[in-house]
């Protein structure tokens, strides 16, 4: 019962206050975490709260792939990401801050992982050439982007023809997760907002924890659509 009582109150302390925004559909926007917030990000506790293991077994990655992390904060996903691709893929580590890239290089020099590829990004563009990204993960980001619009349109250039874009975010249909309501996003928000920017829903992971994974690719990609199935609660 630990975590529950504290991850709120470590969320606060890692994040920035900032001036207030206009929703975006329908959605407030939340303050950005700060690298101050990074020991959070690889508490040791998280492998059971969240089951990275799960997720990254549905990316799919294999050699060759180039997989691109956007808001990699310190490398939590992105080293073992960069491992799935080697030794001719490459992870590029995308985040808008500087001092997370500084801890993320000095984590993937002390792990020996030589394919991670730092991109300082900006509030509009990832930083990445076009066609780029065979996945391009968002691990509780998306929520946090100050100009959601600007960002998926520039994700969408730096995807590949099959790309996808997978979107992972706190379930906020469940009042169970540990987590502030303005850093929880329901799956039919997620669906709304990215559908409404030329993405398609082409698959889904549902047995996380505390997170809905929803992968999508390119209006024109070659997967089929599908609906959101909606959140149910396990009995």
């Amino acid at each position: 019962m630990r975590p529950i009582v504290l991850l709120p109150a470590l969320l606060s302390l890692a994040c920035r206050v900032e001036a207030a925004e206009s929703p975006f559909m329908g959605r407030e926007k939340a303050e950005t975490m700060t690298f101050h917030g990074a020991p959070w990000l690889t508490r040791e506790s998280r492998a059971t709260e969240e089951r990275p293991d799960l997720l990254h077994a549905a990316l799919g990655l294999e050699p060759g792939d180039n997989a691109c992390d956007i808001g990699a904060g310190n490398g939590y996903h992105t080293l073992p990401m960069a491992r799935s691709v080697a030794p001719s893929g490459m992870a590029f580590a995308v985040d808008i801050q500087a001092e997370m890239l500084v801890l993320l290089q000095q984590r993937a020099r002390a792990d020996h992982i030589p394919n991670v590829q730092k991109v300082h990004n900006n509030q509009v563009s990832s930083g990445l050439p076009p066609g780029t990204c065979d996945i391009a993960l968002m691990v509780d980001v998306y929520h946090e982007f100050s100009d959601p619009e600007a960002m998926l349109t520039d994700l969408r250039r730096a995807l590949t023809n099959d790309g996808e874009l997978v979107v992972v975010e706190y379930r906020e249909e469940d009042p169970t997760v540990p987590i502030k309501p303005r850093h929880k996003m329901t799956k039919a928000q997620v669906h709304k907002e990215l559908t409404a920017h030329g993405f398609k829903l082409v698959r889904e992971l549902d047995t996380l924890p505390w997170q809905h994974a929803m992968f999508y690719q390119r209006t024109d990609g070659p997967a089929k659509a599908i609906k959101p199935k909606p959140w149910k609660a396990k009995r």
